[in-house]
């Protein structure tokens, strides 16, 4: 690795750190959230969880931009740590490529990672931001910044078209499910009330395909380990509230293993 490549986190790291006394109102949403979550038990907790959450997500962004020049084909599997991560989970992961799939994380640990080992073993779909800006686009598509995968705007959300390439493909289809939407069901989130997207129980319930929860934290340069539980099924006739509930306490169990990595600074809970 070169010497960008392998210090890309910590350049971030410190770019966050110095910046971290201007953002006021970020600073304040973070150390809020923290408390009303009983993440920290005081506000000294709060804000140091706080501060590394916003360098942690300037590090992996940062460390992102060189992922596909460390992570090949090749050596994925000297990058990635499977210990904590449920067996069948992992199986349903890499190995039974043979049935379509949903991946159901947050903006947790490195969110990016999944993009660059997935594709070396089945096509993966991701439901996630598009940049507005056309160079900005050409500029990630061109850096691989998020692997060989393809993205669908979720301001697009899943159509026809995107469901049969899923479902032809035997793809693993991403979803991000703690972002605020303005619809989706009031269920909880740490005990708190926040509107959630019900896609992704809709669509295992719809289809009858195995959906696993969870994340990839990082532990060092370029180093990340996978936290799931068992995969989770639905049938057909279950309760769509219930399974985004469960959804959503899967989530929270793996973010409680790994706060600092979470992104607390965004606007999850506008309800309480």
């Amino acid at each position: 690795m070169t010497f960008l490549q392998r210090h890309a986190y910590a350049i971030g790291c410190w770019a966050a750190a110095t910046l971290w006394p201007f953002f006021v109102k970020r600073r304040r949403i973070s150390v809020e959230n923290i408390l009303k979550c009983k993440v920290a038990a005081c506000e000294a907790d709060a804000r140091r969880i706080a501060k590394k959450s916003f360098c942690h997500f300037a590090g992996h962004i940062c460390e992102a931009l060189f992922a596909s020049k460390v992570v090949n084909e090749a050596n994925w599997r000297e990058h990635f740590d499977f210990s904590d991560a449920d067996p069948e989970a992992l199986d349903l992961l890499l190995e039974r490529i043979d049935t379509p799939i949903l991946i159901v994380s947050g903006h947790h640990g490195c969110w990016e990672a999944a993009t660059h080992i997935i594709p070396f073993r089945r096509p993966m779909i991701a439901i996630a931001r598009v940049m507005d800006n056309p160079i900005l686009r050409r500029w990630m598509k061109k850096h691989s910044f998020r692997g060989s995968v393809t993205v669908i705007s979720k301001n697009n959300g899943l159509n026809a078209a995107v469901l049969e390439q899923w479902r032809r493909e035997r793809s693993a289809l991403t979803i991000l499910s703690d972002q605020h939407t303005y619809g989706g069901a009031m269920l909880k989130f740490f005990g708190r009330p926040a509107r959630t997207v019900t896609s992704a129980a809709r669509l295992a319930m719809r289809f009858g395909v195995p959906m696993v929860v969870g994340s990839f934290v990082r532990t060092g340069p370029y180093k990340y380990r996978a936290v799931s539980g068992k995969p989770l099924f639905f049938s057909k006739d279950a309760d769509r509230n219930e399974a985004t509930q469960l959804i959503n306490d899967r989530l929270e169990e793996a973010i409680r293993k790994y706060p600092e990595q979470y992104l607390w600074m965004h606007r999850r809970w506008r309800d309480d």
